[in-house]
């Protein structure tokens, strides 16, 4: 009898132990994407001149010629990191458009969460307004948040995103792209004074709240970076002309915070 209750108690316990099991499971895959926050593992990662060595860099967030004034957190050397299939993906965009007399400018690639954390301190220091004349003279420092020009989590930090822009080899000059990296208004915009889609300049230029235009010439330059951009395989941003995620970007929910420096 005894042998019998055991047997019953331990059917229970297994039973119970199953029960849990399942509906953590069944919670699991009901939930959200657990996000992943690796803080040293750049394994995947590579220095993206080497894979990509006609780029020239210009690492904007390493120096103080940026909308905060000064050296970002976690920027350690003047380099650029990428997730090796973005660094692939931008090698075959390079490569086109060497072809047509142009060198990639990278203004920032791989960014540690430190540094998304370092704007996000600055935002809320409605004092902290050095640059403004250079970034965003249009907009009063209050609205960076309300209008998402800052945000707590970047694309960046998951490793597959570039800021950039083209060098044109015949002037051995940064092309005119009728605005400046890092500009906080609409003029950034890719439909900013035509249609991204179709590569039609149209001349609208109500957006900008104080009548600044591009020219058809301006246009022109952003497409020419956004059509190689996305025929090897990036996505653009609709609020600026510069930036664009690998479209099958690995590390889709990971957001990682080792520093910025060379991969040995």
């Amino acid at each position: 009898m005894e042998k019998k209750k055991l047997l019953l108690l331990i059917g229970f316990i297994i039973a119970a132990v199953c029960s849990v099991c399942v509906i953590t499971c069944s919670v699991r895959k009901n939930a959200d994407p657990v996000v992943v926050s690796p803080t040293e593992d750049n394994s995947q990662f590579v220095t993206l001149t080497d894979a990509v060595p006609d780029a020239i860099l210009e690492i904007r967030y390493y120096g103080t010629y940026n909308f905060v004034g000064q050296r970002i957190d976690g920027y350690e050397e003047p380099t650029a990191l990428l997730t090796r299939q973005a660094a692939q993906a931008l090698r075959a965009v390079s490569d086109d458009v060497m072809q047509q007399g142009y060198r990639l400018k990278i203004y920032d690639a791989y960014r540690p969460q430190k540094g998304v954390d370092h704007f996000v301190r600055w935002a809320a220091d409605l004092k902290a307004t050095e640059m403004k004349p250079y970034f965003y003279p249009d907009l009063d420092k209050s609205v960076l948040f309300e209008q998402e020009y800052i945000y707590e989590k970047s694309g960046h930090t998951r490793g597959s995103t570039v800021d950039l822009t083209l060098f044109d080899m015949n002037t051995e000059k940064e092309l005119d792209m009728g605005g400046t990296f890092d500009w906080f208004g609409p003029e950034s915009h890719p439909d900013f004074c035509g249609n991204p889609e179709t590569g039609q300049y149209t001349g609208d230029n109500s957006k900008s709240p104080t009548g600044r235009s591009i020219t058809a010439e301006q246009f022109e330059h952003r497409m020419i970076l956004r059509r190689a951009m996305l025929a090897h395989g990036f996505k653009a941003l609709d609020s600026e002309w510069w930036h664009f995620t690998l479209r099958d970007e690995p590390f889709p929910d990971t957001y990682f915070t080792f520093p910025v420096k060379q991969i040995k």
